[in-house]
This record gives structure tokens, sequence and C-alpha cells, in this order.
């Protein structure tokens, strides 16, 4: 599938190096101030080529809206938006044609569809991500409207572990970092491993904060659930955690409870949310990243004819890809809140009664 949501919906299309990349997005309250240069700010933090943690890759990842705008507000139709490929070196997987690489969704791609498109990974390539990005500027703006701000930067790297979290540090950071004591030896390890033409792996931390009390679906669109699907379809992510994740199968009733005092609840092991509905605390979860598969070392692996071969990649690839998920996590986060949002306005007889009796 190549959407997600119900009533905020959206969705990608593009590969790594066809002509552009781009969304569709659907659902977006007319009258809504739809700011350009906010989301072509988002797109800036998370394009490729601009620091030595990242691919060499140079695209500008200039966007551009085709439709549902008009005169600096959403008209209630859909907006699209495309951000066309300036840099592809197809050249560089030349050598891959038939050759599955480790790590992959090049084997399973091939034997699910019979088609491969062999240029960096075509639709599976974080190159979609970016699409991702501008559709969650726009969920960004609507929860603007509302006072919800959602932040996300890197708390671990190939196990060197932040102590703190300062997410305004983050976004000024090369590789999202949130614990500027801890950032040095991050970069170290990101740079060793790329030395070593390897990679590393990482945790990213996303959060939410304004967002109110009641939003989620029972019992099949839980937001917790909804938000792990979201974050889970990033490329890389092999595990999300929500609160205290797995901390939580080795507490004691009493030790995970968020008890209830005058001023909300005592603590926040449930990351804020509860039953699948966010109870007015933050919204906290964990990401956690596999390593960039596209290493620079020589591997085992078969043809598409099913014959044993060595294969050496060539190419532009992030050593460290958490860096810049943490703002696609960003933005996934934020479109499942603005899902969230749209969906819970109707949750209430007398919500629809302010509207339509008004």
């Amino acid at each position: 599938m190549n959407s997600f949501g119900i009533k905020f919906r959206f969705t990608t299309f593009g590969e790594s190096h066809g002509k552009a990349i781009g969304c569709v997005v659907d659902g977006v309250p007319a009258g809504l101030k739809i700011d350009e240069e906010f989301i072509q700010s988002e797109l800036d933090r998370r394009r490729p080529g601009k620091s030595k943690f990242a691919t060499a890759r140079k695209e500008s990842d200039k966007v551009e809206i085709l439709s549902g705008v008009f005169e600096g507000k959403a008209t209630g139709t859909p907006i699209s938006m495309v951000i066309f490929n300036k840099d592809q070196k197809s050249r560089d997987y030349s050598n891959i044609r038939d050759i599955f690489r480790p790590g992959h969704a090049d084997f399973t791609y091939f034997h699910k569809y019979g088609i491969r498109d062999y240029r960096g990974g075509g639709r599976s390539s974080a190159r979609e991500t970016a699409a991702r990005v501008a559709a969650g500027a726009v969920a960004k703006l609507l929860l603007r409207e509302f006072g919800i701000e959602v932040e996300a930067g890197v708390v671990e790297v190939a196990g060197i572990k932040a102590k703190q979290f300062d997410f305004a540090y983050a976004r000024g950071s090369e590789i999202f970092a949130l614990d500027p004591a801890v950032e040095e030896q991050q970069k170290e390890a990101i740079l060793k491993a790329k030395e070593a033409h390897d990679s590393v792996g990482g945790v990213v931390l996303v959060t939410a904060r304004g967002v109110p009390t009641g939003l989620g679906e029972p019992i099949y669109y839980k937001l917790d659930a909804v938000l792990a699907e979201a974050l889970m379809s990033i490329n890389a992510a092999k595990a999300v955690e929500i609160g205290n994740g797995c901390e939580a199968s080795r507490l004691m009733g009493s030790q995970n409870n968020d008890e209830i005092i005058a001023e909300g609840f005592a603590s926040n092991n449930s990351g804020g949310i509860l039953g699948g509905i966010s109870n007015g605390e933050e919204i906290v979860a964990r990401i956690y990243f596999k390593p960039t598969p596209s290493i620079f070392q020589k591997q085992r692996s078969i043809d598409t004819a099913g014959n044993e071969v060595e294969v050496e990649l060539k190419g532009r690839h992030d050593p460290f890809v958490a860096a810049r998920g943490s703002v696609v996590a960003e933005a996934m986060m934020a479109l499942v809140l603005a899902d969230m949002l749209l969906l819970g306005a109707t949750s209430k007889l007398e919500n629809l009664q302010k509207i339509y009796n008004a």
C-alpha cells in the first residue's frame, strides 16, 4: 500500500532514481494556512549531502505545490506536492543489476513482483521518505493550530546512549544528537564505521506535547498501534517502544502504573497513551534503527538466477540512517496525530451539534 491514514490521508509516489517523488495529502481542512517556507525548511532538515555523517548525494529537495492551495490557504481539496530528483547516479548500481544486496529489500521485492528496479532500490529506497516529510509538514501546520508540538532526536548511536534530552540542541546537531555530552563520541563511532566501509545503528526518541485527552480510536485503530505502524514503516526501523516499552514487562504493576493526582498524572510510564487513547500527557516513542545495509565491504549473495556470488557495492549511502530518520519520525508522528484529531472530532454528538446547529 502507498497510502496512510483515514481522515487525514496521504499517498506517496516515485522512486529513488525516477524523475521525481511526491505526495498527495487529502483531508486537509479548508482555510488552513499553508506555509510553503516551513514545508521547505522541514525538507531541508532531512535532505542528503549536508555533512560527512550522511550520504553524499546532493539533492536540493525543492518542493513544488501543484494543487489544493489558493492564496496561501488549503482549499479542502487534495494538496499535491512534487520533488524532482536531480542527482541520480544510476551507473553506480550497474554492477548489481542481477545481484541481491544483503540486508536490502531487493530479494523480497523481486520475489513479490517479478520486476526489480536495481537503481538504488527503486520504491524501497529511503528517498521516498522525503515525500513523507512534505506531507508531515502539512500535518504539523494543522497541529500547530491546536498547540501540539512534535520533536525528535537521536538518543543512541552504536550503543552510546544520551543521558539528557535537549530537543532544541538536536535541531542544530549534524546527527540530531539529543545530548551534547556524548555527541562527539557518537560522531566518532559513525566516522569509525564509515572509514571501515561499515555502518552503525541507533535509536531515535520522538515526542508530542500539547496533545489533548481523547485521541485514538479503539479497538482496531488505537493511537499507540497506529503510531507503531507508522514508525515501523520507516526504512531500517526494526522496533518501536511506547512509553516504558519493553522495560514495562520487567516491572511490577505498582511500579509501572501512573498514579492520578489533581494536577494530572504523577508519572508517564504509559507514554501518554492508555487503552489506545491519549491521556493528555506527553506522547513518547522510541524507534530502533538497524545499521544501514549499504556497506562497502565484500559480502556473499546470490544473483537472480540463484548462483552464489560475491558483491561489493558502489554509490553513496548514509553510514548512520537514524539521523535523518529522526526527521521522518517527526513527520509520521505528526501525520498520525492529525488523522486522530480529525477522527476524534466526530466522537461525540455534541461536537456535531456545535457545527450543524450553530
